[in-house]
C-alpha cells in the first residue's frame, strides 16, 4: 500500500483527489490540507510514499513545499496552469495533472508513481541493521532479530524472534540483493531466512517456533545444502 497525501486549497479539488485516492485499491490516504504551511508540519513527523499537490497556493506554493523536503517522496503536481509544467518536472515530479482531472489520467500517474516507489532503494542498510519504511514510520530491525523474511508479491513481511513482524513494500528480491549473503539465505521463491537462526531442520524444511516450517524449494536446494554440510558435525 502507498502511503499519500493531497495538498489543494481548492475545497471542490481536494474533496476529488480524496475520492480518486480511496477508490484506488493500491493507495491509501494518510492525510488532505488545504494548507502548504499544515501539510508541511504533518510531513515533518510523518512519512509518506507520494503526494499529490497543487503548484499555485498562497502562502507556501506547491513547488516550495517540494523544494523545502529534504527527505522527498514521489510526486504528483495538480494545477489548473498548464505552463507550471516545465518548473514541477525541474524538481523530478513523476507526472503533472492539469485541471479538470479525469480518474483515468490520475490512475496512469498513480501507477507511475507506483512503478518508481517500487524500483527506488527500498531500505537503508547497516552493519547489523537495516532501516526500512513501515505504513507511516521508518523503523530501525536488527539483523539479530530478524528469524525469516517472506515476500507477499509487493510486500514483505519481516518475521521477529519475539513472533512480531515488520511489513514493508518492496520486492524479497531486491532486499535479497541487499541483504549481507553470509547471515542470509534466499532458500525458497517467497523465503529468506536467517542463517544464525536455524536450529532445527525436518524433511528438507527449516523450522522456527512456534510452528512454522519454511520449505527449501529444488531451485536453492544445493546451495543451502552445502551450508549444512559446511556446519555438519561428523
Amino acid at each position: 500500500m502507498i502511503n499519500c497525501v493531497t495538498i489543494d486549497d481548492e475545497p471542490l479539488a481536494l474533496r476529488q483527489m480524496e475520492g480518486y485516492i480511496k477508490k484506488t485499491p493500491f493507495l491509501n490516504l494518510s492525510g488532505a490540507f488545504n494548507s502548504a504551511l499544515d501539510a508541511l508540519a504533518f510531513l515533518q513527523n510523518n512519512v509518506v510514499d507520494l503526494l499529490f499537490v497543487d503548484i499555485n497556493m498562497p502562502g507556501l506554493k506547491g513547488i516550495e513545499l517540494v523544494k523545502s523536503l529534504i527527505v522527498k517522496p514521489a510526486i504528483i503536481f495538480t494545477t489548473a496552469y498548464s505552463e507550471y509544467a516545465v518548473e514541477g518536472f525541474k524538481v523530478d515530479a513523476v507526472d503533472y495533472l492539469v485541471k479538470p482531472i479525469a480518474y483515468p489520467d490520475f490512475l496512469k500517474a498513480s501507477e507511475r508513481a507506483r512503478q518508481r516507489i517500487q524500483q527506488s532503494e527500498p531500505a537503508e542498510l547497516h552493519d547489523d541493521h537495516i532501516f526500512v519504511k513501515s505504513e507511516y514510520k521508518v523503523l530501525r530491525v536488527n539483523y539479530n532479530d530478524i528469524a525469516y523474511i517472506e515476500g507477499m508479491r509487493e510486500y514483505v513481511k519481516i518475521h521477529l524472534t519475539d513472533q512480531s513482524h515488520v511489513l514493508s513494500l518492496m520486492s524479497i528480491k531486491k532486499l535479497e540483493e541487499k541483504l549481507p549473503s553470509t547471515r542470509f539465505m534466499r532458500v525458497h521463491r517467497s523465503f529468506i531466512v536467517n542463517l544464525e537462526k536455524i536450529t532445527t531442520i525436518e524433511r528438507n524444511r527449516i523450522v522456527f517456533p512456534p510452528d512454522v516450517y519454511i520449505p527449501v524449494s529444488e531451485q536453492y536446494k544445493d546451495v543451502f545444502q552445502q551450508f549444512v554440510a559446511k556446519h555438519f558435525l561428523r
